[in-house]
């Protein structure tokens, strides 16, 4: 291979590249050797690859023996929006040298063959995947571990790249069992599965429309795990199925049922994490593309598991679209915003966000998780830790990839000047972004919090409006008391009355609809301290 390593400095030279620009560097240098290929989409092409990683605090000079790995390995482009920039993201297989995949660990990660070469091009500040991946992994969940390089690609300076795992079944990524073409009856067929929603599909479609969408798209399903060229048709129609129970009955009138209702197949504190890393960082395609959920053995179980989270290149404000760059707003709402966009929000999360307990326990979630990892000065930690990590080779990769100040797609206006600036802007996002949800977040359950500003003592709220089915109120009161609540229709007759004993906290009534002529109604309420108000319900 020092061959290979002589070949890289005549190919600076000969392409004209700086043989300065990189000599050495704090961060592992990959360098990757095509023989003259065009490295395509699709298939994977042939190639040598070399590491060089000296250790923690070691300068990485690459005149130095390639000593983390030197070999063959399988890379393609990958990617769908972001193959239009000049730099490109790579998936990468390592490879024997007969040519068939070999599992390594390579910086101290468990033992794969297939990894991901990330290339931050419109993430001007580097760390976006970081930062996401980072949410998730200390909400203790598995989620692809990072690592800063820089690459050289046939002598060219490529600039600082992200190594990290790829989304794949095996024990120290995906922990699902493997399944065998076999595996087709009993607990064998009910597990592991890992499928995704994305826009290339090849599994089955939704029976349910989106919410709010103006073209009435169907989520569209892809198998990740077994693969579609593998996957047998008793093993497509045990995962399937088993969605389809799971949207039926969240689809239902009774899925807030704590037996009979969604939580049956779902894992509710999967789902509440997954909502909470993509609302954080409001990633304008969370929800709709790029989203994995993973499926064990019944006896395991057995339950659909959101994640593992992937594909952040678009979040923390770096969307120009669809409120993208906002910090006021919900991500999972995006429906409402871009109705004519073709790809969805599956109708899950609106009914997640009308489900009492739901509320509840995201409201507990949230309270914990900001006293502890989405802290502000947690995340300024881990933002000025990379800031620290990368400082030398930056001035490398701004140098080859002169994109500070510009429009690269999809930033949004302002666009910092500099690196400094893109950093300020983004812990200022972050902090109003936290600040918001915060404040947005339902206040309900075991770790409701009366306003501290508030001058009455018992707040009402009411959804949905217009309700068609039930209607949910939400009594919250400082103190223990009775409250009053009145339901009059237009006419002013009486179609609901009740003297509710609140406990101080959040309480919630169910009032059943169904039955109510479509039209204005009028609730009252009038609390034990002598509050009254009135307020106007749509029946639909």
């Amino acid at each position: 291979m020092k061959r290979v390593q002589l070949l890289v400095f005549c190919l600076l030279i000969l392409f004209g590249i700086d043989a300065q620009l990189l000599t050495s560097s704090n961060l592992p240098v990959i360098v990757i050797n095509t023989g003259g290929q065009t490295i395509p989409d699709e298939p994977k092409i042939t190639a040598d690859m070399g590491i060089i990683n000296n250790g923690a605090g070691v300068r990485n000079n690459l005149s130095d023996p390639f000593n983390h790995y030197n070999g063959k390995i399988g890379i393609e482009i990958r990617g769908q929006s972001s193959q239009m920039f000049p730099m490109k993201s790579y998936s990468i297989e390592l490879r024997d040298i007969a040519g068939n995949s070999q599992d390594k660990s390579l910086f101290g990660l468990p033992k794969e063959s297939d990894w991901v070469l990330y290339a931050p091009y419109n993430d001007k500040t580097l760390m976006h995947n970081f930062l996401a991946y980072t949410m998730a992994r200390e909400m203790g969940h598995w989620s692809a571990n990072c690592r800063y390089v820089e690459v050289v690609i046939d002598g060219d300076y490529k600039g600082i790249y992200v190594f990290m795992e790829k989304i794949k079944r095996n024990r120290g990524r995906v922990n699902i069992p493997k399944m065998n073409t076999t595996d087709i009856a009993g607990d064998p067929v009910t597990g592991g599965y890992l499928f995704s929603i994305d826009k290339e599909a090849n599994a089955w479609f939704s029976a349910y429309a989106t919410n709010n969408s103006t073209n009435a798209q169907r989520i569209q399903y892809s198998y990740i795990y077994p693969k579609p060229d593998v996957i047998v048709p008793e093993q497509k129609n045990y995962i399937k199925s088993y969605v389809d129970s799971f949207e039926n009955v969240l689809h239902g009138l009774q899925y807030q049922d704590k037996q009979s209702g969604w939580r049956r197949f779902a894992d509710e504190s999967s789902f509440i994490d997954y909502f909470i890393v993509n609302e954080v960082n409001r990633n304008v395609d969370g929800y709709r593309l790029s989203s994995f959920f993973y499926k064990d053995r019944q006896s395991k179980g057995g339950k659909i598991i959101a994640g593992p989270v992937w594909d952040y290149d678009l979040a923390f404000r770096n969307a120009n679209y669809c409120n993208g760059s906002d910090i006021t707003g919900w991500a999972y709402q995006f429906n409402s915003v871009c109705p004519q966009d073709y790809w969805q929000v599956p109708f899950w999360w609106d009914k997640f966000m009308s489900d009492t307990a739901f509320q509840s326990n995201l409201k507990c979630r949230w309270k914990q998780l900001r006293q502890t990892s989405l802290g502000f000065s947690h995340f300024n930690l881990l933002i000025d830790s990379i800031v620290t990590l990368t400082n030398e080779a930056r001035q490398r990769h701004f140098q080859r990839w002169p994109v500070l100040g510009k429009y690269i797609w999809p930033n949004p206006q302002p666009i910092p000047v500099t690196y400094d600036e893109e950093i300020s802007v983004l812990k200022s996002w972050i902090a109003n972004r936290l600040t918001w949800i915060d404040g947005a977040i339902p206040n309900t359950g075991a770790c409701f919090e009366y306003p501290p500003n508030a001058n009455a003592s018992v707040m009402i709220s009411f959804f949905p409006n217009p309700v068609i089915h039930q209607l949910v109120v939400s009594i919250q009161t400082r103190v223990n008391q009775v409250v009053q609540i009145q339901i009059n229709d237009a006419m002013g007759r009486i179609m609901y009355t009740n003297s509710y004993q609140a406990s101080a906290g959040a309480n919630q009534l169910t009032i059943q609809t169904s039955p109510w002529a479509r039209g204005i109604y009028f609730i009252h309420y009038n609390s034990a301290s002598g509050e009254k108000a009135a307020s106007k319900l749509f029946k639909g």
